[in-house]
């Protein structure tokens, strides 16, 4: 049980007062963002990895990552207590979590929400622990070709579970991949695309990108929109369900919490993907499906648990493998760039105290989610008060800040303002911009791959259909694009992301 004394290393490394204070300000934050519409964590961390510079890579991570979990939190308070969904995880705790308040059960709810929140990352943290260091060792044995077909099928993978349709989803790829492909050729040492600029040498910036796709390009997207939140009136009381509803809950706590593990796994996957599936799984095994969307507690804990089980899981093939499930943990890879680590097998032996404290953090910020989060309802919701005009003003204010501290220079601000066009222009096709930022990030690893299976086979491309398992991994996204393509499953595709 070796990694048991890992873990209990990663205790000590969490808990100091440093780490401690920032897993704390990460969850609040998270938490904060989670309540609020139309900020959500990829808009927070891109924001954020700035200001990240000063700190050591673990806290830097530490405090990223419980944004990420804090914000599944925060998004079902006011699902339940406003019908508002502050984070798109939880836009299905609204439907019974919201009948359930103004049947006068917002205490029991919101109790369900937190209760299989928590004993879902608990279980996430466990499987991160116990999984991602026998994963780390077998991908220590992949061979280039084999990086390059997983790379692949990650990509194909994304495009298959973006929301929206599966062009503009690939469009979105393509323009990543392009993007990547900005700067000095390592292999080569030739500028590509730079058009003479010294600026581009290196390549176009991860935070100006991030920040300037998801946080400005936010900001013209939703300034001049309205939201409408009708807040619940009177005290919430009885903060704990009664035994019928705990009943009723644990069993689907049970089950979306496995469900959420092995989705958060998949490429495109995380917790949106695994709360809309738990809620539909059930109702359908449910005796009484008449009962969900009219306060049913399974339709409660189920996605809840769900949502955070896949945002925990989500950390394993981008610790392990260097490779993001979604637009979160492309974040979380640009900052481990950022700070000169590697992501990939070799963290967990080169950076183990990075990669155990972060696993032990993640347990300690659910614990204080559950601490905080039930007493502070009122807070919460008092932020849905805050005008758009304020809170936007905000984030441009600080996201200025931190592209500028980047490298003292007005530069970066220039070019993630160009990046939000982008953004905005996406948002305006009605493209989802997460595999974007997806293909940028393993486009330039996708090449490095590619180029070095070639070079040790001299040349011969039959190396990524001759290496078994390159083949199964090529073959597994021929099929999940295939199978994409037929009529019954994209038209059940359609009508998923047209209720998301």
């Amino acid at each position: 049980m070796e990694w048991l004394s890992h873990l209990s290393g990663g205790f000590a490394t969490a808990v100091s007062l440093h780490n401690l204070a920032l897993c704390f300000t990460g969850v609040m934050l998270g938490t904060a963002i989670g309540v609020l519409p139309g900020v959500g964590p990829l808009v927070t961390i891109a924001i954020l990895i700035p200001m990240t510079y000063a700190l050591e890579p673990t806290s830097a991570l530490i405090m990223l990552a419980g944004i990420y979990y804090g914000a599944q939190y925060g998004g079902s308070t006011t699902a339940i207590l406003v019908n508002l969904p502050g984070e798109s995880g939880s836009v299905v705790t609204c439907i019974d979590g919201h009948t359930m308040a103004r049947n006068g059960r917002a205490g029991a709810a919101l109790a369900i929400a937190a209760i299989g929140s928590f004993f879902a990352g608990t279980v996430g943290t466990l499987l991160i622990a116990g999984f991602a260091p026998y994963l780390s060792k077998i991908a220590l044995s992949f061979a280039p070709a084999d990086y390059f077909s997983l790379m692949v099928l990650g990509l194909v993978a994304a495009v298959v579970l973006a929301s929206g349709g599966l062009l503009k989803a690939f469009g979105m790829i393509l323009i990543g991949l392009l993007l990547g492909t900005v700067g000095i050729d390592l292999t080569t040492g030739t500028p590509r695309y730079t058009f003479g600029s010294f600026d581009l040498v290196d390549g176009l910036d991860f935070t100006a990108l991030a920040m300037g796709l998801f946080a400005f390009g936010d900001i013209m997207a939703n300034a001049g929109k309205t939201h409408d939140r009708q807040m619940m009136q009177g005290s919430i009381r009885g903060l704990w369900p009664n035994r019928q509803e705990f009943r009723e809950a644990w069993p689907a706590v049970l089950r979306g919490t496995a469900l959420g593990s092995i989705l958060g796994l998949l490429p495109g996957g995380g917790a949106t993907l695994s709360s809309f599936a738990s809620y539909s799984i059930e109702k359908k095994i449910s005796r009484t499906p008449e009962r969900f969307g009219n306060g049913a507690p399974a339709g409660v804990a189920a996605p809840e648990a769900a949502n955070n089980a896949g945002a925990q899981s989500s950390f394993i093939p981008m610790l392990t493998l260097g490779i993001p499930s979604n637009g979160v943990m492309a974040m979380m890879i640009g900052a481990m760039m950022i700070h000169n680590i590697v992501p990939g097998p070799e963290v967990m032996s080169r950076n183990a105290d990075l990669f155990w404290g972060l696993v032990a953090s993640m347990w300690i910020g659910n614990l204080l989610l559950v601490i905080i989060n039930l007493p502070l309802i009122g807070l919460w919701v008092s932020f849905l008060r805050i005008p758009y005009a304020y809170l936007f003003l905000g984030i441009l204010v600080f996201s200025m800040i931190g592209l500028y501290s980047i490298t003292n220079s007005s530069v970066q601000i220039f070019m993630a303002a160009g990046f939000g066009v982008l953004g905005y222009a996406v948002n305006r096709l009605g493209c989802e911009p997460a595999p974007l930022l997806l293909g940028f990030i393993l486009g330039p690893m996708i090449e490095v791959y590619a180029r070095r299976a070639l070079l040790l086979s001299q040349g011969d491309p039959s190396v990524f259909v001759t290496e078994p398992l390159s083949a199964v991994l090529l073959l597994t996204a021929l099929g999940l694009l295939a199978s994409v393509l037929s009529p019954s499953i994209r038209r059940r595709r359609e009508e998923v992301f047209a209720e998301e």
